[in-house]
């Protein structure tokens, strides 16, 4: 299975094929798309799994591209759909602290020291946190996505109902500090925003509060209480995603 945000590299027929569809619409917007495409192509760069079509056919994997925003801020995306024989290559999310390390640096200075913080307290902990997004993809690409307003997309994949509560209690400290938004990722990838968990499910109290939960195939309500209860209660460290 392929999953939510995970990186995958094309074939070069399964490349082809796409670049191939993209001529059945406007000839400005295709011509748009097969450059980009073909420019990813030359550069191995991989697309990113997202949530499946509702007419997608089994076995298809839907999959897309961020290009870095315009002028106006808008980060154009094109969403393509693989076929299983047309994956060379998949793996998870790069880690934040992979990120945070990296040389020359991928984070801009100044969240270099708040980021150091996050991350001893994120190590102490025994916690890996996922990164999707702009700062992804500017990790990927080596290109221009972070502006002044960006986020820190992360993916916490929590072990436990123990590491759960440290974790967004980390999340909740940090981001006085650093722009952290991002999910929650459940057994079967279901995904929880981390704030909207903290404000329901921390400060509500209340099990039967109600979150939006995000799945492969959908996105719906789900209670707090049943997602907390789909997590043992203590357990060791899960890497993100």
């Amino acid at each position: 299975m392929h999953r939510r945000h995970h990186l995958i590299w094309p074939t070069e027929a399964g490349w082809l094929r796409l670049q191939a569809q993209s001529g059945q619409s406007d000839q400005a917007v295709d011509a748009r798309r097969r450059e980009a495409m073909a420019h990813w192509q030359r550069n191995r760069w991989p697309v990113v799994v997202r949530r499946n079509d509702a007419d997608a056919a089994p076995g298809e994997i839907c999959a897309g591209i961020a290009l870095p925003p315009d002028a106006q801020g808008n980060k154009p995306r094109i969403a393509v759909r693989l076929h299983a024989d047309e994956v060379a290559a998949t793996r998870a999310p790069f880690l934040l602290r992979d990120i945070a390390a990296a040389r020359p640096p991928a984070l801009p200075p100044a969240w270099h020291d708040a980021m150091a913080g996050l991350q001893e307290q994120l190590a102490r902990a025994d916690i890996a946190l996922g990164v999707f997004g702009s700062l992804a993809w500017q990790a990927i690409t080596g290109q221009s996505y972070l502006r002044a307003g960006s986020d820190i997309d992360i993916l916490f994949e929590p072990c436990s109902r123990e590491q759960l509560e440290q974790g967004v209690r980390l999340l909740a400290y940090h981001a006085m500090f650093l722009p952290l938004d991002g999910e929650i990722v459940f057994p079967g990838d279901a995904a929880v925003s981390w704030k909207e968990w903290r404000q329901v499910a921390v400060k509500g109290a209340d099990p039967d509060n109600k979150v939006l939960l995000k799945t492969p195939d959908a996105v719906r309500l789900e209670r707090v209480g049943a997602l907390a209860q789909s997590l043992p209660a203590q357990g060791g460290r899960r890497c993100a995603a």
